[in-house]
């Protein structure tokens, strides 16, 4: 029987930390997002990982609290879609709108029918294609 050696986790310094100030800064934006994507609570919550629904209600008051890691990558994807929608789309209200409305890329369902199945790999891949769309890669 051989066993295979197992590589240690190393830091990575190439990649940026969230620090807890820029956590709660992207939480702030985040929530103004939501409201201007025209988000339901139940939608925000399944964006967020399935938040539990008292932490979002102090959220949107702003008292946002201790964020783990999943939650800031999570924030940190959505704020990049944000910001593909606002190179695709000149006016900022066209944006907002593509996010519900259906579109043939996606077999006739929307951005948030595809974030909305609520893996981090779906708005991993839904900025993937943004970025692709404006020419980012």
């Amino acid at each position: 029987m051989q066993f295979t050696t197992v590589q240690p986790i190393i830091a990575r310094p190439d990649l940026p930390v969230i620090t807890d100030d820029e956590a709660a800064a992207l939480a702030r934006a985040t929530v103004n997002l939501f409201r201007a994507w025209g988000l339901t609570d139940i939608e925000a919550r399944v964006l967020l990982g399935d938040m539990a629904q008292r932490t979002w209600a102090r959220w949107k008051a702003g008292d946002v609290g201790r964020i783990d890691r999943d939650l800031r990558a999570r924030m940190a994807i959505l704020i990049g879609i944000h910001k593909a929608l606002r190179y695709l789309f000149a006016e900022p209200g066209r944006g907002y709108a593509w996010i519900r409305k259906p579109s043939e890329t996606f077999g006739g369902r929307s951005a948030l029918d595809i974030m909305m199945r609520g893996e981090i790999t779906d708005l991993m891949d839904l900025r993937s294609y943004l970025d692709a769309e404006r020419g980012a890669w």
